[in-house]
Formats: C-alpha cells, structure tokens, sequence
C-alpha cells in the first residue's frame, strides 16, 4: 500500500496537464486532476480553438466579396453574431466533454475544485479536504495581464471576448502581439471599426521584419487603425454603455469595446507555492529543470506556468516526457528548437527556425530567398493582396535556417515544410523537389 492517496496530482487540466495525466495513468500510476474551471485549458475553452472559429466566421466577409467573380451572386447576405457565438460555445462544450471523457476512459479521477500545495506532497481543495501524492505536477498555464490605469476594469481580456453580449461597433485593442493582431483581423472581417493601440512601434516582435511589415500594409489596406507609441490615460463609461478612451493626453476616442492584449502571465497567485518552498523566476514562472522538475524533488510543471515556450504542442510534449521520465523510466526531454509557430492573423503568418536579422547575427553569411506573389485566387477575385515566402540559409552549405510566409493557408503548408527545417536539409532538397501546381506551396520549390 502506498502512503500516498495519489502517485501522481496534477493541478490543471488544460493540454499539458491531460496529457500528463493521461499518459502516466496508462502507466499504472494512481492519478487525479484538479480543475477549477472546465477541463481543456486555455487553447480549447477560451485560446486558439474558439479564436480560430472566429476567424473562420470572419473570414466569409471577403470570400463572399470574392465570389462575385467566380460566378456567385449573394442575396440579403448578412451576419448574425449571435449564432457564430453561440455556436461557438456549444463546440467548447463538446470538447470539454472530449476531453472529460478522455481523462475518465484513463481512469484519471477528476476533481472540479481549486487546489492549492501545501506541502512538498500535500494539497487542499477547496471543499477544505487535503490530499496527499507521490509526486504534484502543476499545469495551470497563464492568465492576461492587464496594466494598471484609471478604468482598466472596464477593458476585457481574450478570455471575455468570446462571450460579447452584441457585436461591437468600434473595437480598441491594445497590444501588438498575436492576441491583438489576430482579434484585430477577426472584428474587421465582421464589419466592426479597429484601432489597435501599441505601446511601441513594432508589431508580432520576434517574427521576421519582412513578415510585420506585410500584415501592417495589408492591415492598413483593410482599414484597420494603428496608434504607435501610444498609452492609455485613462477609460471612463458612458451612458450609452459605450466608453471614452483617453490616450497621450488627447481627446477621448469612442469604443463600445476596448480589449487589453498586452500579454499573459504565469497563472500562480494562490497556488501555495511558498508554502513548499518552489521557486519562481522574476517574471513569476515556475523554475524547472530540462525534466520540468522545480527545485522540490516531487514538485514538476509543465506549460505556459513555465518560463520556455508558450505554446499548446509544447506544453503536451512537455506532459508527455514528465510521464515518459517519472512513471515509465524512460527519461525525455524536450527539444526547444526550431519549433514552428503561426498568427492568425488575416492573412496569416507561419514561421520556422531563424528570422533573417537572427540568421545574420548568429551565422554573419547567408542567403535570402524569397517570393512576392498574388495567389491565383486573389488574382481572379481582383484582390490585391500579395503573399511573401522567405527562406534563410547558411551561404556556404545552403542549410535552411528559416522558413517565413504570409499569405492565405500559411500556416497549412508551413506545417510540413517545418520538417525538412528541423531535419537541418539543404534548399537544393526544395531545388530537387517536382512544384505541386497550381498552388501556392509550390513557391517553396522555385525559390529563385
């Protein structure tokens, strides 16, 4: 008999943390997940799998606009916020059911509690009960930070915007990151007015300057607005239910919703952590080591609580090499690098490897390829929007470092490409391969 309750209690059951769960139970272990909210995590109940529903629903704008010239006439067509909303929360039941029925069909026992360490093996729930396991791993993500000015209260984050009571007229987003640009591109594909408000000049930091610049021409082209440099004073309520937003001293500019996008943070106020001894860093993520161990032996955390990679594939990589190393022997870690990446943004931006200022740093003589084209459908649809494809390599051996594209589908064809990058092949490999044609992938193979 152990002296345990548990082998193993996982505190979040977002993707990480199921896929910990999941894997370690079939190992044998004895687990339980504490979830104080609904099983999922981020990217399924409020993140990128309800977003990209969004943007899906605002993407039939322009392909209704564009069909006029392959032969469609549309009659009354008009758009119902509600319904896209609605429907969109009702497939967010269905995968917290999915994965609710995945963690049971593992014999992972749920508990719908908060829960908060208290010791090096010990946990309380909200219900005052106290828990005990071998081993607590903690996956409970990040949450949005919002800056602290006169009527902060008043904003939304991403978490609320998917609950919107009415689509909003004019929508004010501050951020330049893939939150802001991705909820930029999906109010104005549904006929709201944007204006995203950034602090600095730079938008999508840490992707390729080539690909910022192109989503900013095109962004501006679809009318979006963009204040640079600028902060917010303050936002006050009007009675209308409206709000007045006062930036850099001037006069207020109407929004009947104003998102703050300025980025997350690691979900820990509350946890206990002080309570058996787990460090942070001072950006308040959990320390780990490459075995997602923290400095307590028995403690471990995987995701976005972490301070590495804040992304949804890599947090399941991470639960699954916790579960590979602790309850199946079989150490594992993960591999950070060249980890492909996408905005989905309108269009949309997909990247691997190193951008062409990290290239020139790091190895000093590379080449550039690249491909500036209209894809065939924007053509026809007398679209003028044009798609970039980049590909860094090392100049002598012609070792691809980079993949970067915006256009339609990006993140669809990148995908696949991503693997020759992390496979370290050459261009003369793309060189050799026949173009699929007509589409736009075969951009990857021709690059001149």
């Amino acid at each position: 008999m152990s002296k345990y309750d548990y082998d193993l209690f996982v505190i979040g059951a977002g993707s990480g943390g199921t896929r910990a769960a999941r894997v370690s139970a079939s190992y044998g272990a004895k687990v339980a997940v504490a979830e104080e909210y609904r099983v999922g995590g981020t990217c399924v109940i409020r993140g990128c799998v309800p977003k990209k529903m969004l943007v899906y629903g605002s993407h039939f704008s322009e392909d209704l606009e564009d069909g006029k010239n392959f032969g469609w006439t549309w009659q009354n067509a008009k758009f119902d916020w509600t319904k896209l909303r609605d429907h969109i929360l009702s497939d967010v039941d269905r995968l917290n059911n999915a994965y609710t029925e995945t963690l049971k069909n593992h014999d992972v026992e749920i508990i719908l509690e908060r829960a908060e360490i208290v010791g090096p093996h010990e946990v309380k729930l909200a219900s005052g009960k106290t828990v005990t396991a071998k081993y607590i791993l903690i996956a409970v993500g990040a949450w949005p930070v919002k800056p602290d000015f006169p009527g902060s209260e008043l904003a939304q984050t991403s978490n609320e915007m998917f609950h919107l009571e009415k689509l909003p007229k004019k929508v004010i987003i501050a951020g330049g990151g893939y939150i802001a640009n991705e909820f930029a591109g999906i109010f104005n594909g549904l006929g709201s007015e944007v204006t995203v408000v950034n602090r600095s000049d730079v938008i999508l930091r840490g992707y390729d300057e080539s690909l910022r610049d192109r989503l900013l021409q095109i962004s501006l082209a679809k009318g979006i607005s963009y204040k640079f440099n600028c902060t917010f004073d303050k936002i006050e309520q009007r009675d209308d239910s409206g709000f007045d937003v006062y930036m850099d001293g001037k006069d207020p500019v109407q929004a009947d919703v104003v998102l703050i996008a300025t980025g997350r943070s690691p979900k820990i106020q509350g946890l206990g952590l002080e309570n058996a001894g787990v460090e942070t860093n001072e950006k308040g993520a959990i320390k780990v080591d490459e075995y997602s161990r923290t400095n307590v032996d028995s403690i471990y955390a995987v995701g976005d609580v972490t301070d590495r990679v804040q992304l949804t594939p890599v947090a399941i990589r991470e639960g699954q090499a916790f579960a590979d190393t602790v309850f199946n022997n079989d150490p594992k870690t993960v591999d950070y690098s060249c980890i492909p990446s996408a905005v989905f943004s309108q269009p949309p931006i997909a990247s691997v490897g190193l951008t062409e200022g990290e290239a020139r740093t790091q190895y000093g003589n590379i080449k550039v390829y690249s491909s500036d084209f209209r894809a065939m459908r924007n053509a026809f649809a007398d679209r003028p929007e044009r798609s970039l494809y980049k590909m860094i390599v090392e100049a002598t051996s012609e070792k691809i470092l980079g993949l970067h594209m915006i256009g339609p589908d990006a993140p669809e064809i990148l995908q696949a490409a991503a693997i020759a990058v992390k496979a370290g092949l050459t261009k003369q490999a793309f060189d050799d391969t026949v173009a699929l044609h007509p589409s736009m992938a075969e951009e990857l193979v021709l690059f001149k």
